[in-house]
Order: C-alpha cells, then sequence, then structure tokens
C-alpha cells in the first residue's frame, strides 16, 4: 500500500464523514435556516474532500483537472445557492424559530 492510497482513503473517510454529519444534522434542527448551516457548510467541504481525494488517487492527470474544476464550481456554486435560498425564505416571510415556539 503506497502512501497515495492512504492519502486518498482519509480524504475520501473525512468527505464522506461530513456529509453523514451534515445529513444528521439536517434531520436534528428545528427549522429551515438552521438546517441550511448543516446542509451548506458540510456538503461543500465533504464534497471538496472526495473529489480532492479522487484527485490524489488518479495522480496529475487531464481527469485532476476536470475534478479541480468541479471543485471550484462547487465551491463557488453551494454557498451562493445556500445564500440565495435563506433571502428567498426571509423574503417570503418565513419566520426564523426561537426557543419558546
Amino acid at each position: 500500500m503506497d502512501i497515495r492510497t492512504i492519502i486518498t482513503g482519509i480524504l475520501l473517510g473525512l468527505g464522506c464523514f461530513l456529509i453523514v454529519t451534515g445529513s444528521v444534522g439536517v434531520l436534528r434542527f428545528p427549522d429551515f435556516y438552521t438546517r441550511m448551516h448543516p446542509a451548506g457548510k458540510t456538503d461543500t467541504l465533504g464534497q471538496g474532500l472526495v473529489l480532492l481525494g479522487l484527485m490524489v488517487y488518479e495522480g496529475v492527470s487531464f481527469i485532476s483537472v476536470k475534478l479541480l474544476f468541479i471543485i471550484i464550481f462547487i465551491f463557488i456554486a453551494n454557498p451562493t445557492a445556500t445564500h440565495f435560498l435563506a433571502q428567498s425564505a426571509h423574503l417570503s416571510g418565513l419566520k426564523p424559530w426561537k426557543k419558546d415556539d
């Protein structure tokens, strides 16, 4: 087993762990706004780590360049989409959850 396989396994494991914890956070949090946080943050970083692990496994090649472009797109698109979803919910009048509710 070489070092590249070990690093790939670590990155894939961390990425999958973040995606699973983000899914649990979406199920556990009480309202839309608090659910947006784990959905946006852990999803973006988890996908990035999984794709980075695939890049390490593949080595320097054209496929790695494609994966890098996908990572860049994800790091731009996911936070932007999360922000606009939260903004549209706020503009439509959705009130945040309060402890007394």
